[in-house]
């Protein structure tokens, strides 16, 4: 393990964290909410130290391996969190530090989970930062440092796989540093012209930047006990549907727009079967509670939104769909578990992973009645190869295994299976909101804080895809 390039990587991203947390302590200083003390101390230490450890000088032989790159990126998004908390808790309304590393763990993994009941209490530059967190973490911290700082291009290439969702990791163009700034470009883009729609249908400007990035980062974090009803707009929740559902999109597909290859972005299966998904639950979803509201419209407007913020993993919501009926309830719990598409900014297994888990299915059955048939699983009209059909069959049992896991150790807390297991499949997809007491009208503080520090691993496991804070504990990969 190269310790020195380590040691000089994670520097990198505290110091960049600091820096990412100036307009938070702008924000703070401008409304003057008593949180700025908070945010000038965290800054100044956090920037001292990334300094000091980015001193550490590398010899020139030294290379960053791919076990490198997985400890670096676990490791850092540990630390990232440790330090982001800390804000939080000096600013009060949290009680605890470890309701405050809940809640910034949450807002870094895109979760949205959280243990406060009125939002609307927390300083404004809190409310920006946990929100802010939502659109760092979205795209991923490592990809920004990739476009902020000069890198080696192998050497990002390790980060980006150990950090970028999906069964793949692949670049847009030869550098990952352009690729970076490619994707943070479409990102940014994206959010700015969200922003501006949200204040055109008449949210108020700081509420537009937290409630994009929630939207863009697919977090879900509101920055009011009301939440995206409070604003009782059927534009917004139209618009905010709508953008979900392109943040849960593959990135590829905008750069080969801008590229006008248009045919190449529609034959990405993994997309379209998204959007399949997609229009099938709304339909079956709105048939479903069509009997509980006032018209069509009404479950269309419902079911389209709670679909797109539970499939992209956003957690936004509008209703209390605790209160609907078993088979939509369930309907979104699959949803949950499928996610938005690889190389997007929302969770779960991913489209892409499900397709292919499905199509080896098929495969080995076809293989069972013709034992002299040769069976290609395909995506995209090209054959999986072996090394993605083995890390996703393997991903997939880890994932039930973990599941299976964290809920048994939870449920030492005491409260009931349903509460239990979807606020494990909550955090563990990056969620936010589950069923029962942690349901889209209630929150996480119902557990203890020894559960909190629990579930805050579930979703540092769920974002980074198991494996890299596996081996952030593995004694073999630090002996090597």
């Amino acid at each position: 393990m190269n310790k020195r390039i380590i040691v000089s990587t994670v520097g990198k991203i505290i110091f960049l964290e600091a820096l990412l947390m100036v307009p938070a302590l702008l924000v703070s200083l401008f409304y003057g909410d008593g949180d700025t003390p908070g945010f000038l101390v965290t800054v100044a230490i956090s920037a001292a130290a990334g300094i000091l450890m980015m001193s550490v000088k590398q010899r020139s032989a030294q290379r960053m391996s791919s076990r490198d790159g997985y400890f670096i990126v676990a490791s850092a998004w540990i630390l990232i969190s440790v330090i982001g908390a800390v804000p939080l808790y000096l600013g009060g309304g949290f009680g605890s530090y470890w309701n405050a590393l809940f809640e910034i763990v949450s807002g870094f993994t895109t979760t949205g989970a959280s243990i406060l009941a009125r939002p609307e209490d927390l300083g404004r530059g809190v409310l920006f930062w946990r929100s802010f967190t939502h659109w760092i973490g979205g795209m991923g911290v490592l990809v920004f440092l990739m476009m902020v700082m000069p890198m080696e291009n192998d050497n990002s290439m390790h980060l980006v796989r150990a950090e970028v969702p999906g069964p793949t990791a692949g670049k847009l163009v030869p550098r990952m540093r352009t690729t970076s700034r490619i994707l943070y470009g479409i990102y940014g883009i994206m959010t700015l012209v969200l922003v501006a729609l949200l204040c055109l249908f008449g949210m108020k400007p700081f509420d537009s930047f937290c409630i994009a990035f929630g939207t863009a980062g697919t977090g879900g974090f509101a920055v009011s006990s009301a939440g995206i009803a409070g604003y009782n707009s059927l534009a917004i929740e139209v618009t905010l549907g709508i953008f979900m559902l392109l943040f849960g999109v593959n990135f590829t597909v905008y750069y080969l727009i801008l590229l006008r290859k248009f045919r190449e972005a529609l034959c990405m299966e993994e997309v379209r079967v998204f959007f399949v998904i997609v229009a099938l639950s709304t339909g079956a979803i709105a048939l479903n509670i069509m009997h509980g509201v006032e018209s069509i419209g009404n479950a269309l407007r419902e079911a389209f939104f709670q679909v797109s913020s539970i499939i992209t993993t956003t957690g936004f919501a509008t209703v209390d769909f605790e209160l609907w009926p078993e088979f939509s309830k369930h309907l979104l719990v699959l949803l949950m578990v499928v996610g938005a598409c690889a190389g997007s900014t929302g969770g779960g297994m991913k489209v892409s992973r499900v397709l292919i888990l499905v199509k080896s299915f098929v495969a080995e059955i076809r293989q069972i009645i013709n034992p002299r048939e040769v069976v290609t699983v395909c995506l995209n009209g090209k054959p999986v190869d072996q090394k993605t059909l083995s890390s996703t069959r393997i991903y997939a049992a880890a994932y039930m295994i973990l599941i299976c896991v964290f809920t048994l150790v939870i449920s030492l807390d005491g409260l009931d299976f349903t509460t239990n297991f979807t606020a494990v499949l909550s955090c563990f997809n990056n969620i936010g909101p589950g069923l029962a007491r942690v349901g889209p009208m209630a929150n996480f503080s119902v557990y203890s804080d020894w559960v909190k520090v629990i579930l805050s691993v579930v979703m540092l496991t769920g974002r980074l895809e198991i494996f890299p804070m596996f081996l952030l504990f593995a004694k073999s990969a630090h002996d090597r």
